[in-house]
Formats: structure tokens, C-alpha cells, sequence
């Protein structure tokens, strides 16, 4: 079938979908200029997708990284939600005037790349807590152990001169038991040999120098029970502080515990342990991050590697004609508005004439009323009639 040589006002228009509108709006280009440049469709859909795929993926992103910090869903959902429409804005506006129009590309480039680098940097660590959480979570764990050691020795060394000064008091007060002790013990042994003749005379039986051991056995004896009672309430007291001390240390350790989390700086810490603990996991860690900050420089990249075609030159023109058009419509507004100034001018200028035409005669009349009953009496001084011819017939003039 032959077709058809459609004239220039028949020629069939380009109906986009829903979805290439999408694109086009990520791109940030115009639809009634776009729609009509059949090339730079597919271009800037291509961008368009790019900066979806951007979208998606900071909105996951941001979303991973609010669930590490708030755990309920309606609330970490919408942040990320949030951010992610947060990211897309600020894509969309390194986008949009990358063109023909740029004097200094180079620059204009490292600026949207300094900022795109320094949000992807930040938007791959939740992607890669992600992919790494279960050996993250192993090393959370083991770092966490570390801290509660540490915090086990830090609590010693707070808690050690006490302890040492309770020992040193608890040591002294048993070895001066000790001593007695050891001295009621020996008077013990000393009167016994001398009472069954295996000691001291060698005699047996009760005699003068065994009732005289005895004596000062008894009197050790007595002393040391005195002592063992004196020392008592002291013993318990230090028994008690130390229980105290172990109590306090213990519930500090407790508290410590409860504080130890899996937040985002604790799986961020985590992963930077292994990564300095494992070279191969580091090769694929900083890997990973370049492709995931690559992922978010990719809309700058594609605008500026992709070709430029009839778009832009027609958004130029288009620009240019609507900045004559403004130019000239606020042209032919001023025109207007001088026209009507001027006629209004003409108009007021006309009543204004015939206002004091109306009145001229009624002014001439009032004003020799007033002379004919001006008699010139001490009451009725010239200065006060004219006053009066000021104030009632003489108009005020315009500031």
C-alpha cells in the first residue's frame, strides 16, 4: 500500500505514556519541546531512567539506614521515603542546566561531582551494611565483648585504690590477730609440756612454774578473745564496703551492657574492623563503594556523555523567544500605560478648567460680599478679612 503524503498541519503528534512522561520529568526536560525532537526522545529517557534507578536506590538506602536508628516501621518508612525525594531534587538540579549553554563544563562538572560523591559516599554505607550484615553482626559481637573487658578494667582501676586500702586495713587487723594467736598458742604448748613433764623442768604435775604458764596462758588467751571481739564489727564492716564495691562494679557492667547496641555508628565501626582485619573483604568493600557511588554519579555522567541534539537547541531558541516576548510585552504594557497617563492628564486638565469657569463667578460675588460689609473698625482689622478670603474663597495649592 502506498502511503500517504500528509501535508504540514496533518502530520500525526507524538502521544507519550504515563511512564516516558515519568522520565522525562526525572530529566528535567520540557514535554511540549521534547515531545516534537524524535531523537532526544529516547536520550533523555535514558537519563530519565538513570535518575530513577538514582531514586531508587538513595530511597532504600536511607530507608535501611532510619531502621537501624528508629525501629518502628511508620516511622523509619516516610524518613526514607523522605530522603530519597530529598536526593532526587537535588539530582534533578545538577541536571538541569548541564547544556550547550555551559561556559565552564570542567568546573561546572567537579562542583556536581564533589556533591554527588560526597552523597553517594554517604548513601553507600547503609547499601553495604546490607549486603555484609551477617559478618557485621559476627564482629558487632566481638567488638562488644571488647568493651565490656575494657569497661571491667576501667571499673577495676577506678575501684582498685579503695579495694587496696580495705585489704591493707583487713590484712593488718588479721595479721595482728594472727600474732595473738600465735602467742596464746605457744603459752598453751609451754604449760602443757611443763604440766606432763615432756617440757620447761621436765617435771610432772602442777607445779609453781606450770601454774605460772598457765597464768600467762589464760592471760594470751583472754587477750586474744578480747581482740578476735574487738575486731569483729571492723571485719564486717570492711566485708561489707567490699561486698558494696563488687555490687556497684556489677551493676555497672550491667548498665554498660544495656548500652551496647547495634546502631548505625556500632555497625559502622564494626565493618571498618573488618575491613582493616581481612584484605580480601577489603579489595571488595572499596569496590563495592565505587560502584555505589557511581551509581549516584550517574545522572550527572549521563547528561554530560550522552549527545545533545535538537532539544537544546530548541530549548534555547524557545528561551531566547519567550525573553523577546517578555521584553516586548512589558514594551507595549509601558506604551499603554503612558497612553493612558497621558489622556487621563488631558481629561483631568479639562475638568479642571471647567470646574474653575463654573466657580469663577461665584468667587468674584462672595469675595465682594465680603469687601461691601468690611467697615475698617477697630474690631474688623483688614488683616483679619483677609484671613477670611484665604480661608473661604483662595484654594490651597497641590504638593
Amino acid at each position: 500500500m502506498q502511503p500517504k503524503n500528509l501535508s504540514m498541519a496533518q502530520r500525526e503528534t507524538f502521544a507519550p505514556n504515563r511512564f516516558r512522561e515519568l522520565l522525562w520529568w526525572l530529566s528535567t526536560t520540557e514535554r511540549e519541546i521534547i515531545a516534537d525532537c524524535t531523537i532526544d526522545r529516547n536520550r533523555y529517557a535514558i537519563t530519565g531512567m538513570v535518575v530513577l534507578c538514582t531514586w531508587a536506590f538513595a530511597t532504600l538506602s536511607w530507608t535501611y539506614f532510619f531502621s537501624t536508628v528508629v525501629p518502628e516501621p511508620f516511622v523509619f518508612v516516610p524518613l526514607g521515603l523522605f530522603m530519597g525525594f530529598v536526593i532526587l531534587s537535588i539530582d534533578r538540579a545538577l541536571i538541569k542546566n548541564i547544556g550547550r549553554n555551559d561556559r565552564n563544563r570542567g568546573t561546572t562538572f567537579l562542583i556536581r561531582a564533589s556533591l554527588a560523591l560526597l552523597i553517594g559516599s554517604f548513601m553507600a554505607q547503609p547499601a553495604i551494611l546490607y549486603l555484609f550484615r551477617k559478618e557485621v553482626h559476627t564482629q558487632i559481637s566481638l567488638d562488644n565483648e571488647g568493651r565490656r573487658i575494657a569497661k571491667s578494667r576501667e571499673l577495676d582501676s577506678l575501684y582498685a585504690p579503695r579495694r587496696a586500702e580495705l585489704k591493707a586495713r583487713r590484712d593488718g587487723i588479721l595479721l595482728l590477730q594472727k600474732g595473738a594467736t600465735d602467742l596464746s598458742g605457744q603459752a598453751r604448748d609451754a604449760y602443757l609440756k611443763e604440766a606432763d613433764g615432756t617440757g620447761g623442768t621436765g617435771k610432772v604435775g602442777i607445779e609453781k612454774i606450770a601454774m605460772a604458764k598457765k597464768a600467762e596462758y589464760d592471760k594470751l588467751d583472754a587477750d586474744k578473745r578480747s581482740m578476735l571481739a574487738r575486731d569483729a564489727p571492723s571485719l564486717e564492716g570492711i566485708d561489707r564496703e567490699q561486698a558494696s564495691l563488687d555490687s556497684a562494679q556489677k551493676a555497672s557492667e550491667v548498665a554498660f551492657a544495656a548500652t551496647l547496641d547495634e546502631g548505625f555508628l556500632t555497625r559502622i565501626e564494626a565493618l571498618q574492623h573488618l575491613v582493616d582485619g581481612n584484605m580480601a573483604l577489603k579489595y571488595r568493600y572499596y569496590l563495592l563503594m565505587a560502584i555505589l557511588v557511581l551509581i549516584e554519579l550517574m545522572p550527572v555522567i549521563a547528561k554530560m556523555m550522552l549527545p545533545q541534539g535538537a532539544y537544546e537547541e530548541k530549548l534555547l531558541l524557545r528561551e531566547e523567544m519567550e525573553k523577546e516576548m517578555a521584553f516586548e510585552n512589558m514594551q507595549r504594557e509601558r506604551t499603554l500605560k503612558e497612553h493612558y497617563n497621558k489622556l487621563m492628564t488631558e481629561q483631568d486638565s479639562r475638568a479642571i478648567d471647567i470646574f474653575f469657569e463654573q466657580t469663577q463667578a461665584k468667587r468674584e460675588e462672595r469675595l465682594r460680599s465680603m469687601a461691601s460689609r468690611w467697615t475698617g473698625g477697630p474690631r474688623d482689622s483688614f488683616d483679619g478679612v483677609w484671613d477670611r478670603v484665604k480661608r473661604d474663597i483662595l484654594g490651597k495649592l497641590e504638593n
